[in-house]
């Protein structure tokens, strides 16, 4: 082989692009990661469309309620009037005696019991004079066995001189002496007697003073107002200037609470004793409140032209408080016969819920298992808290409000529920 050949086959080896290098490692992964993502992207798809049901209809329902407050079992508002609430029962408590206070026992917001100590005066000088009773009752005590000594000494010597005097032994003078001593000592007996009676008064009466050092809860009821602090002076009536409280707190019976409203003359003739009646209050305008009017108050108010009226309320709550403005709706009374036979099932539903066909029929869709059940219903009265449907729906069952129209029976829903007040 010539040097020519040789110097042909010589070649020079280039190292190949990364790129190059690794597509020759292992086959290619760009289609297996792009139907990754497409899949994955399809499944959040399916996701979405089975939580979010774009092609279900969305309504908002609400509760069927039982017309126990109102609905069927009463008329139509006959008058509106508005007012305050206040309790018939409620007590600035102060002491009997004037003192300065060493402790209170009461916060705002507090319940106490008839009889709970609230708070205590300082009670040194109302002690110290009961010290001192109970001494002169000791001492008392201590001058009637003194007397009944002297009693039982001079008894027989006034026996010993009448027996003296009839032998002649003594004179008439000294008879009489004797029997003065002992009726002497007889009445000192009696006297000290006497004394230990007051004295044990005296007592009695530092006793109350000590009690009334004591300041007690008249009735049961909630603290509303704290007035006074250790160390400040009370007194059962102003003195002293603004130095001096007047009282230690105030107490509510919360149980006594109702609602005063003033009527005009005009309309007065509407309202008596015994009717029913529905409250709102400001703070919760969708809460219907049962009452009853307890009395027509027989005087009018020359100024304003009104009659007072005081309204009872049914409900107990702790939402009601006194002083909170209130809306009185005075109703209809009940109807004999539709009242009794109706008021066991009949409910209130918003009005939104109720739907008229062109056939004329009035309808109600009940939502059930996610789906929308087409019912037929008889309404009665429309009142401040709804609609009342007589028959067709049963108290607890959900009724579509919001998007009731667009609604087919057995139509699939989806469900936002309707904000209620309690």
């Amino acid at each position: 082989m010539n040097k020519a050949s040789l110097i042909g086959q010589l070649k020079i080896e280039r190292e190949a692009p990364a790129g190059a290098r690794r597509r020759r490692r292992g086959p290619d992964l760009w289609p297996w990661a792009l139907g990754g993502a497409a899949g994955l992207a399809l499944a959040i798809a399916v996701g979405w469309f089975v939580v979010a049901r774009p092609d279900l209809v969305a309504v908002e329902v609400a509760t069927a309620k039982p017309a126990w407050s109102g609905g069927a079992a009463q008329g139509g508002s006959l008058l509106d009037a508005s007012g305050y609430v206040v309790a018939r029962r409620a007590a600035t408590v102060s002491s009997k005696i004037t003192g300065k206070v060493a402790q209170v026992m009461i916060e705002e917001g507090q319940r106490v019991a008839a009889g709970e100590v609230i708070a205590r005066l300082d009670d040194s000088n109302a002690r110290a004079a009961l010290d001192q009773a109970r001494a002169q009752v000791a001492a008392a005590q201590a001058s009637v066995r003194v007397a009944q000594a002297n009693l039982e000494g001079a008894v027989p010597k006034y026996e010993r001189s009448q027996k003296l005097h009839d032998r002649g032994f003594l004179s008439e003078q000294d008879v009489d002496d004797a029997k003065a001593a002992a009726d002497s000592a007889r009445e000192s007996l009696d006297l000290a007697q006497r004394q230990v009676m007051t004295a044990k008064a005296a007592v009695e009466v530092q006793q109350r003073a000590e009690d009334d050092t004591i300041i007690r809860a008249p009735f049961a009821g909630v603290v509303t107002v704290k007035a006074a602090q250790p160390g400040e002076m009370v007194s059962p009536v102003s003195a002293g200037g603004g130095f001096t409280r007047t009282g230690i707190g105030t107490i509510v019976d919360m149980d006594s609470l109702e609602v005063d409203v003033d009527v005009a003359e005009s309309f007065i003739n509407r309202v008596s004793p015994g009717m029913p009646a529905s409250v709102k209050l400001n703070a919760y305008p969708n809460w219907d409140i049962p009452a009853e009017v307890i009395a027509v108050v027989p005087t009018a108010d020359q100024s304003k032209a009104t009659v007072s009226v005081r309204v009872g309320l049914k409900l107990k709550d702790p939402r009601i408080i006194p002083q909170m403005g209130a809306h009185v709706a005075f109703l209809s009374p009940t109807p004999a016969a539709a009242g009794a036979s109706q008021a066991g099932r009949s409910v209130v539903v918003p009005p939104e819920a109720v739907q008229s066909e062109d056939s004329g029929q009035t309808v109600v869709f009940v939502i059930a298992d996610g789906h929308a059940e087409r019912r037929a219903v008889r309404l009665g009265e429309k009142t401040s808290q709804g609609q009342t449907v007589i028959a067709g729906v049963s108290p607890g069952e959900t009724v579509a409000v919001e998007g009731a129209d667009k609604l087919k029976d057995g139509r699939a829903v989806k469900i936002r529920r309707k904000a209620q007040a309690s």
